[in-house]
């Protein structure tokens, strides 16, 4: 894959070794997408730590340039999820990935992938805005800076910031600290950070869940402007934010065994409207309508 979405070069030699994957030889036929090119594939995939299963039985696919929203009640493994895509789970001790992902075709976790450019290509917002200690200049030119590129870093700056929706309220003060800016600011800067560098992909971890109602609206609309340049995957608590601002839905729900042991399972994906008016599956209807969870 080269650096521009969608393409599908193979990315360059690993760095870390990635987790066990185990193939299935009859996986499960995914739900339906919109339509439109496929960049994550997903066949029975789960995730373990150190030998207890967190999810399991996830298969779908997401659509380039589409916001998917993935819900469900709390400790189902909506984070665990949405970290596969971009191997942040390599990060914790014992953590193993079993079955299939692809990104645009090509196996996720294969022996000749690098996480670290599979980071670059896919790139995440937090809970919290984490901004770096440094200006508000130097936090969106730091990954540029990162990549060996000197050149042209106030035109990607001020394109970042833009395509963020906060480039009129700082471009007067880009060498403050971006701690002087409100956490609704700070959040969309690290979003602007994370477009700095060209990603294919930008996934959101409940990125509204320490905003205000105002700061929430205003991200929920820069996701709606972006999305026809980038794919939006997004972890959420909010029922309304999801039917608001998604184009597809997975509804994760938690199934507790015999011994006590909780593990997430997806239930459905569908697109968005379906999900919240004609969910298939009673335990989505009681769950978005409060029933559950």
């Amino acid at each position: 894959m080269t650096s521009e979405p969608g393409s599908e070069e193979p990315m360059s030699q690993a760095v870390m070794h990635p987790p066990e994957v185990v193939r299935h030889d009859e996986p499960h036929d995914p739900p339906a997408t919109q339509g439109g090119e496929v960049v994550f594939s997903m066949r029975e995939l789960a995730v373990s730590y150190s030998g207890t299963m967190a999810i399991r039985d996830v298969t779908f696919d997401i659509a380039a340039r589409q916001i998917t929203a993935l819900i469900g009640p709390s400790g189902c493994g909506k984070s665990t999820l949405i970290r596969c895509f971009n191997r942040m789970n390599d990060l914790v001790v014992g953590a193993e990935v079993h079955g299939s992902l692809t990104y645009h075709g090509v196996d996720l976790y294969g022996s000749k992938v690098d996480p670290v450019e599979v980071r670059r290509r896919i790139g995440m917002v937090f809970q919290k805005p984490n901004p770096f200690p440094k200006s508000i200049y130097d936090n969106i030119a730091f990954g540029s800076r990162l990549m060996g590129k000197r050149r042209d870093l106030d035109d990607i700056v001020e394109r970042a910031l833009t395509r963020a929706a906060l480039w009129d309220e700082v471009k007067d003060k880009l060498k403050e600290s971006a701690f002087a800016l409100s956490g609704g600011q700070q959040q969309r800067l690290c979003i602007a950070r994370c477009i700095a560098v060209e990603p294919d992909v930008i996934l959101m971890d409940e990125p509204c869940s320490a905003l205000d109602p105002i700061a929430t609206a205003k991200i929920e609309d820069l996701m709606e402007e972006i999305k026809s340049q980038y794919t939006i995957v997004i972890v959420t608590h909010n029922m309304q934010q999801a039917a608001r601002a998604s184009d597809m839905t997975a509804f994760i729900t938690t199934d507790v065994g015999e011994d006590g042991a909780r593990t997430g399972r997806l239930v459905e994906f569908d697109e968005t409207n379906k999900i919240f008016t004609q969910p298939v599956d009673p335990r989505t209807e009681g769950y978005i309508t409060g029933r559950f969870g």
